[in-house]
C-alpha cells in the first residue's frame, strides 16, 4: 500500500490528482521526483491502472533510471512494464517498430556528432562548398536548431546576410538524403521523425495513445517545440497530461528549451489543475530568501515563493578580491578551513561559475594544495579518439549501410588505402547505385585500380564480411567484440602511433573498456544485441562521465559550470565571479540575449547550496593578459543586504597595504551605497 503520510499536503493533491490536466509548479528542492513516482506507484495500487498504460518522461538517463530505482523500490514486480525514459529513448521505442512508414529499415544507426559533421563535410565538398571557409560544425548548428522546431529542409529559413544559413539551406537537404542512403538518423531526428509518423500516420498516433493513457513529464521547462508537440499528440486522446517543472529553473533557451510551454501549459488545457510546491527541503531560510529576491525581478513568471521549516541557517558570504587568482586563493582557503573546523570531507564543496574558462585559476590552485576535484565538463569517453574509432567497427557490423563509420575505418589501423583510392571507390558505387561497401568487394570490376590496391581493399572487405557473419551467430557479444579488437591489432597500432606510451596505455585501456562495457550490459539486459548497445551509447547522457565519478564516491571537490549543476546539490557553494559580463554573461548585455534567463542561472546556482552559500567577485580580472576593473553584477543589488556577510579576500602580499586599504575602502563604500546602507 502507498504510504502518502510523508507527503506534505501540496504534495498529496499533486499524487491524487490523476484525471485531466495537471501543472505542478515545483520549486528548487520541494521534492518533485518524490510526487512523479508516487503518483505512477499511485495509479498502479489506487487506480489499478494497467503498467503499460502509464509513461513517465524526463531529460536525462540519470533522471530515468533514480525514477526506475525509486518505483521499483515502492511497488516491485508490479511496475514492471511502465515505461520511465527520456525523450529520445521513447522516440527510439516508437521508430524501432514503426520507421518503415517512413521509408527505413528498422536497424538504422544513430550518427554520433562526429559522424554527423563528418557527413556534412562530404557533402559540402560534393557540391564545391568546402572552400567556403564555412565551418562544418556551424553548418550541423544551424541544422539542428531548425530540427528542433520542426523545419524540415523545404521550410529552413535563411536571414538576409547570414553566410552559415546560406550554406546550411544547400547542405540540409543533402544531408538527409545520405543519412537515408546509410539507414542512419542523427540524434535530432529521432523526436523529428516520430512526430512526423504521429501527425501523418492515424494508426500509429492511435496505437500510441491507447498503449500510454497516463503521462508524465519532468522538467517541463525544458522542452523544445519539437518535444512539445511529441507530447501534446501522444497526450491528445486521454488528456491524462501531468507536467511537472519549474520556469524559474529554465537555463537551457540557447539549446532550444522554450519557457514559453510551460507559462501558457494552464491555457493551452482548459480544465488544468495547478499545483504549486513551495516547501524547500534541501536550503537553509536565508539562502532561500535570497534567491526569491533575485528572481522575483524577472517578470514574466509564475509567481511562486520558496520556504523551509529548518530555520534560517547563516548569512551568505560575499566575498571580495583583488583579481581572480585572488579569488581561487581564497576560496580554496576557506574549503581547507571548513573541513578543519567541521570534520567536513571535500565532496561537500562545489565551485559554480558562469564559463568553463574561469576553472583554470581554481584548479591549479587545488592542485597546489593537493586537494582533490572533479572538473564536470571535460572530454567525456565516448568521444574519445581511439573510442570512436573501435565503435565504428561495431556501428558497421551493425550495419553494413553505415557508411560513414565504414570511412573512419578504412584506415583503423593503417592499411595504406589512399584517399584518391577511395574518392574512386565512392564516385564508382554512385554511379553503379551501389553501397560503398559492396563496391569495396567489387573493387576488382574497376579497370584502372592497380593490384596492389585492389588487394588491400579486398583484403578489408573480406576482414567485414567475415566478422558480420561471425556476429550473427549465437554467443556473447563481449567475446566477440574482444577477438576482433585482436583480430585488428589496435593495441599495436596505438603504441605505435603515440610517441608517449603513457597516452598509449591509457588510450588501449580506454577500448579494452568497450568490451567491458559490453559485458556488463549483456549481463544486465537478457538477450542483448549489438544493436540495443549501440543505440545505448548514443542516448548516453553528455555529462555522464563526470556525474559517474561523483556517484561513486570519490572525495573530491567539484568544478562545473551553473549550466551542469542543475539538479545537483551540495552542503556548501561557492558561486564565483558575480561580475557584468560574467555573470550576466556578456552576450545577454550586448547582443540582446535573454537577461531573464542569466538571472534564472543566479537563481539556481543560489538553490544548489543546502547550508552555506558563499559569493565571490573581483575588483580586477585579466582580460587577453591585461588588468581590467570589473564591475559587481546586477544580481548582487537584488539580495537584501540584511542576508549578507560583506567580507573582503586574503589580499596580502598582492599589492602594497596602502593599496590595499584604499581598495577595500573604495570597495566596501561603493558596496554599501548599492546594497543601501
Amino acid at each position: 500500500m502507498i504510504d502518502l503520510s510523508t507527503l506534505n499536503p501540496q504534495q498529496r493533491e499533486a499524487v491524487r490528482h490523476t484525471e485531466g490536466p495537471l501543472l505542478v509548479l515545483a520549486g528548487a528542492g520541494s521534492g518533485k521526483t518524490k510526487v512523479i513516482t508516487t503518483r505512477v506507484c499511485y495509479l498502479l495500487e489506487q487506480c489499478n491502472v494497467p503498467a503499460e498504460n502509464i509513461l513517465a518522461v524526463t531529460f536525462t538517463n540519470k533522471a530515468a533510471r533514480e525514477m526506475q530505482e525509486r518505483v521499483h523500490a515502492m511497488v516491485g514486480k508490479r511496475g514492471e512494464g511502465i515505461i520511465l525514459s527520456t525523450f529520445h529513448s521513447l522516440g527510439v521505442r516508437i521508430l524501432r517498430r514503426e520507421i518503415g512508414r517512413l521509408g527505413y529499415k528498422k536497424n538504422f544507426a544513430i550518427y554520433s556528432t562526429s559522424d554527423q559533421v563528418g557527413t556534412i563535410r562530404q557533402v559540402m565538398r560534393d557540391i564545391s562548398l568546402d572552400g567556403k571557409k564555412i565551418d562544418a560544425e556551424a553548418v550541423l548548428w544551424k541544422i539542428s536548431a531548425a530540427k528542433n522546431a520542426l523545419l524540415g529542409p523545404d521550410r529552413f529559413p535563411i536571414r538576409y546576410g547570414d553566410d552559415v544559413e546560406t550554406v546550411a539551406a544547400q547542405v540540409y537537404p543533402r544531408y538527409q538524403s545520405a543519412l537515408k542512403a546509410c539507414n542512419a538518423i542523427d540524434f535530432d531526428d529521432i523526436i523529428m521523425l516520430t512526430v512526423k509518423l504521429l501527425q501523418e500516420h492515424p494508426d500509429v498516433r492511435e496505437r500510441w495513445q491507447e498503449r500510454f493513457r497516463y503521462i508524465m513529464v519532468d522538467e517541463y521547462q525544458d522542452t523544445n517545440p519539437s518535444q512539445y508537440l511529441f507530447i501534446s499528440l501522444l497526450s491528445a486522446r486521454y488528456k491524462n497530461l501531468c507536467v511537472v517543472g519549474d520556469d524559474d529553473q529554465s537555463i537551457y533557451g540557447w539549446r532550444g528549451a522554450d519557457v514559453e510551454k510551460i507559462l501558457a501549459f494552464e491555457g493551452d488545457n482548459p480544465g488544468c489543475r495547478v499545483i504549486k510546491l513551495e516547501q524547500n527541503y534541501r536550503s537553509t531560510g536565508n539562502i532561500l530568501a535570497a534567491a526569491n529576491s533575485v528572481i522575483r525581478n524577472n517578470a514574466k513568471r509564475n509567481d511562486k515563493t520558496l520556504w523551509t521549516a529548518s530555520g534560517p541557517g547563516r548569512p551568505i558570504d560575499l566575498v571580495v578580491t583583488v583579481d581572480d587568482e585572488e579569488e581561487a586563493t581564497t576560496v580554496v582557503e576557506r574549503i581547507q578551513l571548513e573541513c578543519f573546523k567541521q570534520k567536513l570531507t571535500y565532496k561537500d564543496f562545489a565551485i559554480l561559475y558562469r564559463t568553463n574558462a574561469q576553472s583554470r585559476a581554481f584548479e591549479e590552485q587545488l592542485r597546489f594544495e593537493s586537494i582533490p576535484y572533479v572538473l564536470i565538463g571535460g572530454m567525456q569517453f565516448y568521444e574519445r579518439k581511439e573510442v570512436k574509432d573501435a565503435l565504428c567497427y561495431l556501428k558497421v557490423l551493425d550495419n553494413l549501410q553505415d557508411e560513414q563509420s565504414l570511412l573512419r575505418i578504412v584506415n583503423f589501423p593503417r592499411r595504406g588505402i589512399g584517399d584518391t583510392t577511395l574518392l574512386r571507390i565512392n564516385q564508382w558505387s554512385q554511379e553503379k547505385g551501389i553501397t560503398l561497401y559492396e563496391a569495396f568487394g567489387r573493387v576488382g570490376e574497376m579497370g584502372d585500380t592497380a593490384p596492389a590496391v585492389r588487394e588491400k581493399v579486398l583484403a578489408f572487405h573480406a576482414l567485414l564480411s567475415e566478422e558480420a557473419e561471425r556476429f550473427r551467430a549465437p554467443g556473447p557479444l563481449a567475446d566477440r567484440v574482444a577477438g576482433l579488437f585482436k583480430r585488428l591489432k589496435i593495441e599495436d597500432e596505438l603504441y605505435r602511433t603515440n610517441d608517449d606510451p603513457n597516452a598509449a596505455r591509457r588510450r588501449v585501456e580506454n577500448v579494452e573498456q568497450i568490451v567491458n562495457s559490453l559485458a556488463g550490459f549483456e549481463e544486465r539486459n537478457f538477450g542483448a544485441t549489438l544493436t540495443m548497445f549501440l543505440e545505448r551509447v548514443a542516448l548516453l547522457d553528455e555529462d555522464r562521465q563526470g556525474k559517474d565519478r561523483k556517484e561513486h564516491g570519490e572525495d573530491a571537490v567539484t568544478l562545473m559550470s551553473l549550466h551542469s549543476s542543475k539538479g545537483l546539490e551540495f552542503p556548501f557553494v561557492f558561486l564565483v565571479g558575480l561580475e557584468e559580463e560574467i555573470l550576466p554573461h556578456g552576450k545577454s548585455l550586448n547582443e540582446g540575449l535573454s537577461l531573464d534567463e542569466e538571472r534564472r542561472l543566479m537563481y539556481v546556482g543560489i538553490t544548489r547550496a543546502r547550508r552555506h552559500l558563499t559569493i565571490t567577485r573581483c575588483l580586477y580580472r585579466k582580460k587577453y593578459g591585461k588588468m581590467q576593473e570589473r564591475l559587481p553584477s546586477r544580481f548582487l543589488e537584488e539580495i537584501p543586504a540584511e542576508l549578507v556577510n560583506l567580507q573582503n579576500g586574503a589580499v596580502a602580499g598582492t599589492k602594497s597595504p596602502e593599496d590595499e586599504a584604499q581598495l577595500a575602502d573604495d570597495f566596501f563604500s561603493r558596496m554599501k551605497a548599492m546594497l543601501g546602507e
